[in-house]
């Protein structure tokens, strides 16, 4: 009988020091990863010497997309979503594509044939030796990331349908 009426006394005990500590613990920081609530990596030098921040404060989204024209999935998703968001606020949402070909003309040719607009289209020439290629582990395959002004990954492979539906929420 006596351990029956300890039992429920240590469990109480535990559970108040639990939430104390839990209490006392200062804000979690974010961690840097390719899943959503994590930091998006940062993109540095790029073939043309371009880095891209995802921290702007302004309330406005980035919408990452991996592709090269070798995998057809991820170029005609790149072209869907580009789609999409030149129809949505330029204010609340921009698009950086990402090519992983290796060879330059076969970008440029590709972006004509798909009718892109070369502005925020960019190359990583290195394809699977390129450090972004690790960083956002796409040898699992081509993805698209939307981030939050803050650099915070809010989704991964979004259909250009749901990207409408959560700017028009947010």
């Amino acid at each position: 009988m006596r351990v029956r009426t300890y039992v429920p006394a240590v469990f109480v005990v535990l559970l108040i020091a639990l939430l104390t500590v839990s209490a006392s613990t200062k804000e979690t920081r974010l961690v840097t990863g390719i899943n959503p609530g994590d930091l998006a990596p940062g993109i540095k030098s790029l073939e043309n010497g371009s880095d891209l921040s995802f921290h702007n404060h302004l309330g406005r989204y980035t919408l990452l997309c991996f592709w090269a024209a070798y995998d057809g999935e991820s170029r005609a998703r790149n072209v869907a979503l580009s789609n999409e968001v030149n129809k949505l606020d330029s204010k609340k949402i921009v698009m950086y594509s990402i090519s992983l070909d290796d060879n330059q003309s076969i970008f440029e040719e590709t972006l004509k044939i798909d009718k892109l607009d070369k502005a925020n289209q960019l190359r990583e020439g290195f394809n699977s030796k390129s450090t972004l290629y690790k960083a956002y582990k796409l040898k699992r395959g081509l993805k698209t990331f939307l981030i939050d002004d803050k650099g915070k990954i809010i989704s991964v492979n979004i259909h250009p349908k749901q990207l409408a539906e959560l700017l028009k929420n947010s």
